[in-house]
């Protein structure tokens, strides 16, 4: 039986920091991963700068992350087919699966990759052993959870998932590219839904290694004839959703797989126990339209490596009372609560109709063009200054 002290299952984002970052500091543990390299999925495809980028750095994994992005440098913003603002950004755009393996790259060797699955978790106060689907077993003081799809394996261990948003949102990923000439005028671009029948949050474009990537979220049911129009006819789904934006963009063409996925917001119950903790999607599931996926991952598993996990190590046992430390983290605790919060206000300035919510769109319009106007005056006042902006998105 192979003896390690920590056990991270899942080879995601969440699972593959920590692997990195427990190596780094010297940590005995292993990654429990069936593949080599992590397929292609959509899920997070591009990283905000302020805080979003701050917590990145935290792991201090950010160079390897940013070592395969695309920064745009500058964004459009647009709603009702119209330009409200350019502005300065810190966005930096990737493929998911690029980005957990660069995160790879930076596991020491001496952080063994157990390619299996585990198929079943025992656990104690002291020591934890996780059986494999290549018939081994992995003794560990202390199980980490980050394989956020594996129900069955959560669910012999008395974990459940609480739904509290079926189908809450759809995101759909897709290479987009202008016809007729060499590139977009935008480096990237945001624009906002026209009116709430249609249903859509917002479409997001941005530049990736290998052209312009566009994620687009939605607020649909599953069976709605839409969501088969975007599999067989993408440009005409668009169009039908965002109807001005082909006006506003000029004309394009969508290529590549179009990747639809699905999210039921969740958080867990019943994992307050010795031995093992959850991080990430394992622990609770994020809305993608929201942006705050990556935040919750880089803010778990920081908190986890960096506080937690050489405390615990520091005395023996692995009892429940250590484990709960970490999921009552007021660090951990805000951004959860920030996260969750998050999403539903943005499935309600969607869709809701109430005097409240439109007036909340309203402001959220008004404050944006006013911004853009500002920021307008100001470079007219300055023009080296935009200058330079512009001299650095090209």
């Amino acid at each position: 039986m192979r003896q390690t002290d920590i056990a991270i299952i899942g080879g995601g984002l969440a699972g593959s920091t920590a692997a990195a970052m427990l190596g780094r500091a010297g940590i005995a543990a292993v990654l429990i991963e069936p593949h080599d390299s992590h397929p292609p999925e959509l899920r997070c495809e591009k990283i905000s700068g302020g805080q979003q980028l701050d917590r990145l750095r935290k792991t201090g994994l950010a160079e390897a992350a940013l070592r395969i992005s695309v920064h745009d440098a500058q964004i459009w913003i647009a709603r009702f087919g119209r330009l409200i603002d350019i502005r300065p950004s810190q966005q930096y755009g990737f493929m998911y699966d690029a980005l957990v393996n660069a995160i790879r790259t930076e596991i020491p060797a001496a952080v063994e990759h157990i390619r299996a699955k585990a198929t079943a978790v025992v656990t104690s106060d002291d020591r934890q052993i996780v059986t494999l689907s290549n018939g081994e077993q992995v003794s560990a003081r202390l199980v980490v959870l980050a394989h956020g799809p594996s129900v069955a394996l959560y669910q012999a261990l008395g974990i459940e998932r609480r739904v509290i948003g079926a189908c809450h949102s759809i995101s759909v990923g897709f290479d987009i590219a202008p016809v007729g000439r060499a590139a977009f005028a935008f480096p990237s671009l945001t624009y906002f839904s026209e009116r709430t029948a249609l249903r859509t949050a917002y479409l997001t474009l941005f530049p990736v290694a290998h052209g312009m990537r566009a994620n687009l979220f939605v607020y649909r049911e599953m069976d709605d004839p839409w969501l088969r129009q975007m599999r067989r006819e993408p440009a005409a789904a668009l169009d039908a959703c965002l109807p001005q934006l082909r006006a506003m963009i000029g004309d394009y063409a969508i290529s590549g797989d179009i990747r639809i996925r699905p999210v039921d917001l969740y958080v867990s119950s019943g994992h307050r126990q010795a031995g093992m903790v959850l991080v990430g999607d394992a622990f609770a599931s994020p809305c993608p339209g929201s942006g705050t996926g990556t935040d919750k991952v880089f803010t778990d598993v920081t908190q986890l490596c960096n506080v937690h996990i050489p405390r615990w190590l520091a005395t023996p046992a692995m009892d429940a009372a250590k484990i709960v430390e970490f999921y009552d983290d007021p660090v951990k605790q805000e951004c959860d609560a920030w996260a969750e919060a998050k999403a539903f206000t943005l499935r309600a300035v969607t869709l809701d109709n109430s005097l409240f919510w439109r007036a909340q769109r309203w402001a959220r319009f008004l404050g944006r063009l006013g911004q853009g106007m500002v920021r307008r005056t100001r470079e007219t006042m300055n023009p080296s200054a935009a200058l330079r902006i512009r001299t650095r998105s090209s």
